[in-house]
């Protein structure tokens, strides 16, 4: 046996699937794919000689499957399709192609502020119950994909539901395949989740199609894997993250991305506690993207959705896939925010004299269209062209 081998315990009911995590004094060490209830000392352990793979086909559309890649949604079996490794190195940085195209989102601050290029990888920081599941939601309805592959790690069971109908809705899930590993089940398979959804992605990748990626979350990815690397033995290291953690989330986020042919596409939400962008997952990941988008709790307490605040955001490939136009107008739209921002509280106290700051006073003027162009609906979908305009439009006309 090997690590990453999967193993069959046949315990009494139905075998139990573990995967060999380690070894130690020449006893392998595995970690369960499920609950150990009906597991004894003196069950027979079957190895299979060979590391977890699911299968990728084009029946996956519409369909919603547990972290290992088996149907929950009560439809049929996923048979036939190509067999796939789920935990596969990530491809060489010289077959990689350039990212030179745009990709639309269908949300406005994204497509106009923070532009997304085909085969970006980008990050989405928030607190807890700042809409990003309903960011996530409007993304995958109006990406512009052939394909969006889902990935619900560690989520409440209630919210898997109303995530299904309410945020991906019925257009949505047509063209999607959800993997679901909620907080219940062993932290091996929320583990594994990540990884099948990211191989269902490369599999229609590697077919030329171009595929969005929206992974929920890294942070409880990076939690499972703690627990697996504790139990193999591994000492805590930074806020009792041990090693394993920091090492394998290269060799998941580097997975997306440009390929030879098609694109991943990949957006991977990261919880901050108490909006600490320096704690060590957030920072991790930060330096391994292409970018972040930050959603700020105090904006969407002022009523404005989605709550990005785009001081703090940044795509580090929109001069790369705009055209120079859009890119003037999206920075002149960024100074006339920082420049009211700076000064929001004085403005707000009514402690600000007009005449004081020539540009303050433009942002104030601006203001009330900046904000009309920042906030949307989530259940619209804009078209890129039209964000283009509009923001011309926002940062030229009085």
């Amino acid at each position: 046996m090997r690590v990453g081998d999967v193993v069959h315990v046949k315990r009494r009911g139905e075998p139990l699937p573990c995967e060999i995590v380690g070894f130690n004094g020449g006893e392998a060490i595995a970690m369960p794919l499920g609950s150990l209830v009906g597991v004894g000392p003196d069950d027979e352990v079957e190895a299979t000689g060979g590391a977890f793979t699911v299968r990728a086909s084009e029946a996956l559309l519409g369909r919603v499957v547990d972290g290992l890649g088996r149907p929950i949604d009560g439809g049929p079996p996923i048979v036939g399709g190509a067999l796939v490794a789920v935990d596969r190195d990530p491809p060489s940085p010289m077959e990689r192609a350039p990212i030179t195209r745009p990709l639309s989102t269908g949300v406005r601050v994204l497509d106009g502020l923070l532009t997304l290029g085909e085969g970006q990888r980008v990050g989405l920081f928030a607190g807890s119950g700042v809409g990003k599941s309903t960011l996530l939601g409007a993304i995958a309805r109006g990406a512009a994909a052939d394909i969006v592959v889902v990935a619900l790690i560690g989520e409440r069971g209630r919210e898997v539901g109303e995530f299904l109908e309410h945020a991906l809705g019925a257009q949505g899930r047509a063209r999607s395949i959800v993997v679901v590993a909620t907080s219940d089940v062993a932290a091996l398979e929320r583990l594994r989740a990540a990884q099948v959804a990211t191989a269902y992605a490369e599999h229609f990748r590697d077919q030329g199609l171009k595929v969005m990626l929206l992974l929920d979350s890294v942070t409880r990815f990076a939690r499972a894997q703690r627990e697996v690397g504790l139990a193999a033995g591994e000492p805590p290291a930074r806020r009792g993250y041990p090693p394993s953690v920091f090492a394998m989330l290269p060799r998941l986020l580097e997975r997306s991305g440009q390929g030879k042919k098609g694109s991943i596409t990949a957006l991977y939400t990261v919880l901050v506690e108490g909006g600490d962008m320096d704690e060590p997952i957030a920072d991790e990941v930060r330096g391994i993207l292409d970018g972040h988008v930050v959603l700020d709790r105090a904006i969407g307490a002022r009523g404005r959705y989605p709550a990005v605040d785009v001081s703090v955001s940044l795509s580090r490939v929109m001069d790369a896939v705009v055209t120079k136009e859009h890119r003037e107008s999206a920075r002149r739209l960024r100074s006339l925010i920082a420049t009211f921002e700076a000064k929001r509280d004085l403005v707000t106290m009514g402690a600000y004299a007009k005449g004081t700051d020539k540009d303050l006073d433009e942002a104030i003027a601006r203001m009330p269209r900046i904000e009309q162009f920042l906030r949307q609906d989530h259940m619209d979908k804009v078209a890129f062209d039209d964000t283009v305009a509009t923001l011309a439009q926002v940062v030229t006309v009085r």
